[in-house]
């Protein structure tokens, strides 16, 4: 008999979505059909070469092979500052108000460690990203939800937040462009979120991944930008989409030294850094010119259109979105439970979506396709889905 260790955190896990489309996809590997993956948006494109090239060189580094200590790190956050300076015209701090990352989700859950305490409250997007109720369970926090609803342009409503809710709450999420939803907001709308978050004394985590993946003359807005937003609001970037480097694990936190001390408190006392090579791959990725960044860009787009032409031949409802590396569509009727669409799906055919569900209740009724394959690619996937919705 196995003795069960499980913490009452462990007991609160989420199951996690991609583990169950995991193991259908091995039910239609087994069935020998060839898989067509978009259920996870893990970018297909290679990393820019001078990354690469810095990773190789940093190999022979002896200086390369020790433990990162804090000061190791300076010239990717000296790095990161001066792209803040170029993208956004901010000024930040690269010794109190940047700090590097291993991969914005690590950084997520570790912040939530360091600014809040078991109890508190946080506010969180629903549909939202499902990484972040595992960090929220691990911290030991009260969720509550705020409804992104397509009338609203998925953009929560801030006035719909009880006062009560608002005098408890801890912690803000929000992330534009946005997962699932690709949903994006102006500028106004974080002006309204900071004077909201300052008022109430509450932080504002603006999880950004999708700053550079948006498209025609669409410009991501950064939440540092307005006004106060360093005395309440931090926000979180990776290199995993822009520089298609998910698999290097490396971004990191900007924001006021009042949450960036904390974070780095947390951090110190639970893991070094970034392996040095790596961080010097994202110091070359960042030095890219724009133009080489929209060039990818410009790739996803093709798809995004690929696919969305697809879908709609096909009645399929979607929205074009101006941001992310996703679509978001509504289920096909009859279907009205989206992890059983989901999973028959991928058993069936081969082509594993993420039903929307898994992102929230207010998901269901949605399933997310990602542009990680090539336009004929994802034409074909839509063939298979309409295939299958004919005959169940």
């Amino acid at each position: 008999m196995t003795t069960d260790w499980s913490s009452r955190r462990a007991q609160a896990m989420p199951t996690g979505v991609f583990a169950l489309m995991d193991a259908a996809k091995s039910e239609a590997r087994a069935r020998g059909l060839e898989v067509i993956d978009l259920s996870i948006g893990s970018s297909d494109l290679p990393p820019p070469e001078s990354a690469l090239e810095a990773l190789r060189q940093a190999t022979y580094d002896p200086a390369t092979y020790a433990y990162c200590l804090h000061s190791g790190t300076r010239e990717l956050r000296e790095a990161a500052a001066g792209w803040h300076q170029e993208r956004f015209g901010q000024t930040l701090d690269p010794e109190r108000e940047i700090l590097p990352l291993i991969g914005s989700q690590e950084g997520f859950a570790h912040l939530l460690l360091a600014a809040a305490d078991p109890g508190d409250l946080i506010l969180l997007p629903d549909p939202g990203y499902p990484s972040y109720y595992g960090a929220v369970a691990l911290a030991g926090l009260e969720v509550k939800r705020m409804p992104l609803l397509e009338e609203h342009g998925y953009l929560p409503d801030l006035t719909a937040i009880a006062p009560e809710i608002a005098r408890r709450a801890r912690i803000m999420v929000l992330s534009y462009p946005n997962n699932p939803t690709t949903a994006v907001a102006p500028p106004e709308f974080f002006e309204q979120a900071v004077r909201f978050c300052l008022e109430h004394r509450i932080l504002l985590v603006h999880d950004f991944p999708y700053v550079d993946m948006v498209y025609g003359d669409y410009q991501a807005p950064s939440v540092l930008s307005v006004p106060g937003a360093l005395d309440t609001a931090v926000e979180l970037y990776s290199l995993s989409k822009s520089h298609h480097m998910g698999g290097f694990r490396i971004g990191w936190a900007a924001g006021g030294a009042g949450v960036i001390g904390p974070l780095a408190a947390v951090k110190g006392a639970i893991d070094f850094n970034a392996y040095l090579g790596i961080q010097r791959a994202a110091v070359a990725a960042l030095q890219r010119s724009r133009s080489e960044v929209r060039a990818d860009v410009a790739r996803l787009e093709a798809r995004r259109d690929a696919l969305l032409a697809a879908l709609q031949a096909r009645g399929w409802q979607a929205s074009t979105p101006l941001g992310g590396m996703y679509v978001w569509a509504r289920l096909p009727r009859p279907w009205t439970d989206s992890f059983a669409f989901a999973l028959a799906l991928a058993r069936q055919t081969g082509v594993a979506l993420n039903p929307g569900r898994a992102f929230g209740e207010h998901g269901e009724g949605y399933v997310r396709f990602a542009l990680v394959r090539e336009p004929e690619v994802l034409e074909e996937a839509v063939r298979r889905v309409a295939a299958f919705c004919v005959q169940n």
